[in-house]
């Protein structure tokens, strides 16, 4: 197990020219609380810091470069692209910082904190119903039509280009490697499109080829299903947003998973609560679900354990939802929490519900 003073210190404050200058490099941030309940140094990579606020920051500024670079991507067009909210915030504050523009389409049930960020950053907005992805409507299907309507618009395709995985083989992943000086053992994420963990997984997998990769699914995601029998199926829904899949696509593809577990919105209120009571951190929807399969992974793999995971962005994007009592009530969840120590046990006498995935999945 490392200490915290161990923990690299070495990243310098930087100087940019525009905000996409700004994106990574990010810090890494102790988790008290859960760290002493378990034994081992739960971290949380500050994602939220990025210029755009999430850890998407990336994944649209490599998309953007490489497309640039390749020539697809000229000055003067229109980037477009489907998205749940934090990519388009991404794309958006990175096409300004290029001198692009940029078309968002995006599910009309998202939190308004993000639909608000999107204009914000002098994007424009295309809101759609919320339909099935087999629907020609679906707001990734729509993206693409309309990209393909418009010879002066690129469709930055987040799911199946693979400039977002290499993101973070190329960033991400060699910083935790840095800051963790190689002593993290465990690696948890949640997947969107697969890009965050599979860019990570790959990287770090590469310098220690025995790190522990764990897979954070909702209700309402097919990955775990995917991983445990080869299927996509589902059941339930969650609060988060774009979390989950239930489809293959190229960025998940690529990467390289250990084990899976499917948790509860319910575990979510209850970790964010207690985080922010006990250590004053804001953890958004998507981070609650990381933090809580961090801990399920803390007690599965026992003491002295360096776990990395990340707080994909700013706890208030949450607002709306996971800290909105009339919302979750409507959902059928409950504002008031389980005990901490009641939440412990209940993960020490569920090891079972942790997939242990040793099947080719990504051939």
């Amino acid at each position: 197990m490392t200490t915290t003073s161990s923990i690299s210190q070495t990243l310098a404050a930087r100087v940019g020219e525009r905000p996409a200058d700004l994106i990574g490099q990010t810090d890494l941030l102790k988790i008290p609380s859960l760290s002493a309940l378990t034994g081992c140094d739960i971290y949380l990579k500050c994602e939220f810091q990025n210029p755009g606020g999430s850890i998407k920051d990336r994944a649209a500024l490599q998309l953007v470069k490489d497309a640039m670079a390749s020539g697809e991507l000229k000055p003067g067009m229109t980037i477009v692209e489907g998205t749940a909210g934090n990519t388009g915030i991404g794309l958006a504050l990175v096409a300004k910082s290029y001198g692009l523009k940029m078309l968002a389409v995006m599910p009309n049930d998202q939190a308004p904190e993000k639909t608000r960020m999107i204009s914000l950053h002098g994007a424009q907005l295309k809101a759609v119903d919320p339909v099935p992805f087999k629907d020609p409507n679906h707001f990734y299907h729509t993206a693409k039509r309309i990209a393909e309507q418009h010879d002066d618009y690129w469709w930055a395709n987040q799911f199946e280009n693979t400039s977002n995985a290499r993101a973070h083989f190329l960033q991400t992943g060699p910083e935790i490697w840095q800051q963790t000086q190689g002593a993290i053992d465990v690696l948890v994420s949640v997947a969107g499109t697969g890009g965050t963990i599979a860019g990570n997984s790959t990287y770090l997998k590469q310098q220690k080829p025995d790190l522990a990769v764990w897979l954070a699914d909702p209700d309402g995601s097919g990955i775990y299903q995917f991983l445990k029998t080869g299927e996509y199926q589902s059941s339930g829904s969650s609060m988060t947003e774009g979390i989950g899949i239930m489809r293959r696509v190229e960025n998940f593809r690529q990467a390289k998973i250990d084990y899976a577990i499917n948790l509860p919105d319910q575990d979510l209120v209850t970790l964010s609560r207690y985080v922010r009571d006990e250590d004053g951190i804001v953890l958004g929807s998507s981070s609650a679900l990381n933090v809580a399969a961090a801990l399920a992974a803390a007690l599965y793999h026992g003491q002295g354990k360096t776990i990395v995971t990340f707080a994909c962005d700013l706890g208030e994007r949450s607002a709306s939802k996971l800290y909105n009592a009339d919302y979750l009530q409507q959902r059928g969840l409950s504002d008031q929490v389980e005990p901490i120590a009641e939440l412990l046990q209940r993960y020490r006498q569920q090891s079972q519900r942790v997939l242990h995935v040793t099947r080719d999945y990504w051939s």
